[in-house]
């Protein structure tokens, strides 16, 4: 960094604009920032040439400059109004999130933040980078902590009525509870949610956030055609935003298709003017295991697992209503295989359903304590005996019905007796 400053002026800026290389250009802007002028115009264009050096050390990755730049930037702060030195300190937060791995730079950086916020007395501003905080050390799976900073920030936003901060917060602390699975306290933080964002005009991606948190609370109820409604208002909303969340409202709705046995109708889908921007990996995963699906196959199942692993098993909300989807196409499959055998060896079984014994023999031993089917598996034979359906006898359910008959007989003939008497 040069030693001599430059005043603040729109030929400066002009200047690092024309600068032939990024490195020279924000070494001209660091100099701008070292003018002593407090003019308003002065100001002015450091707050401008702030925003173009932001934006040049984020296009070279340097997480850390931008670090120190917000350090160095404290002295000027206490110049400028405080919306303003908010939406600097957020536009470099931001910048910072947009480079590769530096989940730990964020926290770091935050948390400097909330210091010098504190020291500062800044609440509007500690407010918004605890929240940003309490989201990061979520991402970076420390929920404890977490949810410990955002109990103490709801407290303090709700005696403020800040209604827009509060559906940020109720959000993510639905987030949050979602991810520890406890599932109630998801669905009241996410209704809280929903309320403050009644009362206030949310934009488009916030309210694409409550309906894709919807959509994954009411698919964790096995309600998936509501889950479904949800995810495509989710869809709509990023779509119309060109954000990349669009593709996981997507992938969602191609998901509950498919657990509801329609798995046809993700071709259409896919295939859509909509659905088309999108086609990628994700989409690929999802195809795959709709055709799995169609063809009954677990052979195809399992290597669209094995193809998609990223799309599939990492992604946690797929990958719990594969599982069941899994678990329910095996024993479909089973139960067809067992059909036509009385007494049947189980390694047959498992060549026909080309699986490995063990895994097959654990899973039939797992649908007999179930009940269903009625059979045993005869270890030492290594076989698996049927027994069949033992018929219910109708005799019991007539007894039991003739006996509340004459039960309802004897209260009748009673009340009558009991009007004669009087």
């Amino acid at each position: 960094m040069a030693s001599t400053h430059l005043a603040a002026t729109t030929e400066s800026l002009a200047l690092a604009m024309e600068a032939k290389d990024p490195s020279e250009a924000i070494s001209i802007l660091y100099r701008v920032l070292e003018d002593p002028s407090s003019s308003p115009e002065a100001l002015r264009m450091k707050e401008q040439a702030i925003t173009n050096l932001t934006d040049l050390l984020r296009q070279e990755n340097r997480g850390e400059d931008l670090r120190s730049l917000l350090t160095q930037l404290r002295p000027f702060f206490s110049l400028i109004p405080k919306a303003k030195t908010a939406k600097i300190v957020r536009g470099i937060i931001d910048a910072v999130a947009k480079i590769p791995g530096t989940s730990h730079l964020q926290i770091v950086l935050c948390r400097e933040m909330v210091q010098w916020t504190h020291a500062e007395k800044r609440t509007f501003l500690r407010q918004r980078v605890e929240a940003r905080l309490a989201a990061l050390l979520m991402e970076n799976k420390e929920y404890s902590e977490a949810l410990t900073l955002l109990s103490s920030l709801i407290k303090e936003v709700r005696r403020l009525d800040d209604k827009l901060l509060l559906v940020d917060i109720d959000l993510l602390e639905s987030k949050l509870h979602f991810s520890l699975r406890n599932l109630p306290k998801s669905k009241a933080a996410l209704t809280a949610a929903r309320t403050a964002a009644n009362a206030i005009y949310v934009p488009p991606a916030q309210q694409g956030a409550i309906d894709l948190q919807s959509g994954i609370l009411h698919a964790e109820e096995k309600d998936y055609k509501t889950a479904y409604s949800y995810f495509f208002e989710a869809f709509e909303s990023f779509n119309a935003l060109e954000d990349p969340k669009a593709v996981f409202s997507l992938k969602y709705m191609l998901l509950c298709k498919i657990m509801v046995n329609q798995a046809d109708d993700v071709n259409g889908i896919i295939s859509s003017k909509a659905g088309l921007q999108y086609v990628g990996p994700d989409l690929d995963a999802m195809k795959a295991v709709a055709d799995a699906h169609s063809k009954r196959s677990l052979k195809l199942f399992e290597i669209a697992l094995r193809d998609y692993r990223a799309q599939l098993e990492e992604d946690p909300i797929v990958h719990r209503h594969l599982q069941s989807l899994y678990d329910t196409l095996l024993e479909q499959n089973l139960c067809r295989l067992i059909e036509p055998f009385s007494r049947v060896e189980i390694t047959h079984i498992a060549e026909l359903i080309e699986l490995p014994m063990d895994h097959v023999e654990r899973k039939l031993s797992q649908m007999i304590l179930d009940k269903k089917f009625a059979g045993t598996l005869d270890q030492g034979a290594g076989c698996l005996v049927i027994f069949d359906d033992p018929k219910t006898d109708a005799i019991y359910p007539a007894t039991l019905d003739t006996i509340s008959n004459v039960g309802k007989v004897v209260d009748s003939l009673y009340a009558r007796s009991a009007k004669i008497m009087a």
